[in-house]
């Protein structure tokens, strides 16, 4: 069993202010894997003092410090592969291969991308007579997910480093191990006291200690829209900087000319990649109207070769929900879905067979003939349901896609390039993917609408980590 007992306080583990513990589960078994102390608002304080006390100087560090910071980080982070990786499949559940391949290299990426990024991003500029300067912004409180947790953690902990920010972390309570780990990582690169700090906690204290705290500068959180309108709300009270990265409930246009085999059988899969667990996932997948039945039938085909299963065997490709209340959650939209009317293809209600009892496991889920107005086709299930929707003509395609709260990423899918980013530019969404297109991690990660605000991932990310000073007259005389 795993004990997470201390806090990391000011460049040294140090002992909670009170005791309470909380149960962390192994959502393969539904078994509890370990424990969690949960921190209070006084250590919240002692985080923050530390931070704040740690910025004094760290404000001033050299590009070449931040660099060479940055590079240990690195180094340490590569010894610590296989631990990151065991840790992510005990936490939220994800199969081993998925975190050896994608959840932990996430974390290389953007400490890679970082660097490459700070080696020659422009911190100054001069137009006449004054001077404009980028300086970082402060302490930053950092609240991150049980979904992608090494992943939301290191893209936020590096453009902090990068910038000259200190940090307070408040991990998923859900999926603290990886933390743990990227804290230890953190120690054994050397990073000098109070530049990074950890507090173990829940939300409803943790968080709103952080988020309401008068030396913190900048909440950078990851989340569900009400937890990012909760620190919204809260940091509003000191008019401190928040940036959200929230839900999403993304279109994925397959045009008429499309490959529908291809496409179909290729993002379906990809929606229960992380079981569902996505909030990029494209799980409004738009098809003309006369290709409804032909595109059900490939995504039915398509999802029969998911294997739902205990995470930590080869032949699993979907593990289980990452906890019990989401593990709900999923299972009532599923029923939801079938109460609509919408026409389950694959999957539906009910456990998985094959899988291990107690776990939190569910069928990867097809409905087809789905309504643009039912609940499966405008709320985040955050589970790996796909909700096949008909459109009349390319008009209505985006109309649909459009129609949401969410603007986190879309897709378009044509053999013509030129009709697909005709498509691209009007969706209102802060990412589109054309013909099933790579990640790119120097790319701009956010949203439009209640998806959030600002960006994550490469040099667009320091942007929000950064204050704009002008210095006015400071070149006069000059030249």
């Amino acid at each position: 069993m795993r004990t997470l007992h201390k806090h990391y306080i000011g460049g040294e583990w140090v002992e909670a202010s009170a005791f309470k513990l909380h149960d962390v589960t192994n959502p393969a078994t539904g078994q509890k894997s370990g424990e969690m102390v949960l921190g209070t608002e006084a250590d919240v304080d002692r985080a923050v003092a530390a931070a704040a006390k740690a910025f004094e100087t760290f404000q001033f560090s050299s590009r070449e410090d931040r660099l060479e910071m940055l590079e240990n980080i690195l180094t340490e982070y590569k010894k610590r592969l296989d631990d990151l990786a065991e840790a992510v499949t005990l936490e939220m559940g994800a199969p081993k291969s998925l975190a050896q391949k994608a959840h932990v290299p996430a974390g290389i990426g953007h400490l890679s991308e970082a660097i490459k990024a700070l080696k020659s991003y422009e911190f100054f500029e001069d137009r006449g007579p004054t001077h404009i300067v980028k300086e970082p912004i402060g302490v930053v409180g950092m609240i991150t997910p049980w979904n992608w947790p090494i992943n939301q953690i290191s893209c936020k902990v590096a453009p902090a480093i990068a910038t000259g920010c200190t940090m307070v972390l408040k991990p998923s309570e859900v999926a603290p191990y990886s933390a743990q780990i990227f804290t230890e990582i953190m120690h054994a690169a050397g990073v000098p006291a109070g530049i990074y700090n950890l507090v173990y906690g829940e939300g409803q204290v943790v968080g709103e200690a952080l988020s309401g705290h008068e030396n913190i500068d900048m909440m950078s959180v990851t989340g569900s829209v009400r937890m990012g309108a909760a620190v919204q709300a809260n940091g509003a009270k000191t008019i401190k900087r928040v940036v959200q990265e929230l839900g999403g409930k993304s279109a994925n246009i397959v045009l008429d000319d499309a490959n529908l085999e291809e496409v179909v059988s290729r993002d379906t899969v990809a929606v229960m990649r992380n079981t569902g667990q996505t909030c990029t996932a494209l799980t409004r997948m738009l098809v003309p109207h006369s290709r409804m039945d032909e595109a059900a039938a490939i995504a039915a085909q398509a999802a029969s070769t998911v294997v739902p299963g205990d995470p930590t065997k080869d032949e699993t490709t979907m593990g289980p929900i990452a906890h019990g209340e989401q593990f709900k959650k999923v299972g009532e939209m599923i029923q939801t879905g079938i109460g609509e009317g919408a026409r389950v293809v694959a999957g539906g209600a009910g456990f998985p067979d094959g899988c291990p009892e107690g776990g939190y496991y569910v069928k990867p889920t097809v409905f087809a003939d789905v309504k643009p107005e039912m609940a499966i086709a405008r709320e985040e299930i955050f589970g790996p349901v796909l909700s096949i929707i008909g459109y009349e003509d390319e008009d209505d395609a985006v109309r649909i896609a459009n129609d949401s709260v969410f603007g986190l990423s879309g897709a378009v899918q044509s053999k013509d390039h030129a009709r697909a980013q005709r498509i691209a530019a009007r969706m209102r969404t802060g990412m589109v993917y054309i013909n099933g297109a790579a990640g790119d991690l120097s790319a701009p990660f956010g949203g439009y609408k209640q998806s959030g605000n600002g960006r994550e991932w490469g040099d667009h990310a320091f942007a929000d980590f950064l204050e704009v000073k002008s210095i006015l007259g400071h070149n006069q005389g000059i030249g």
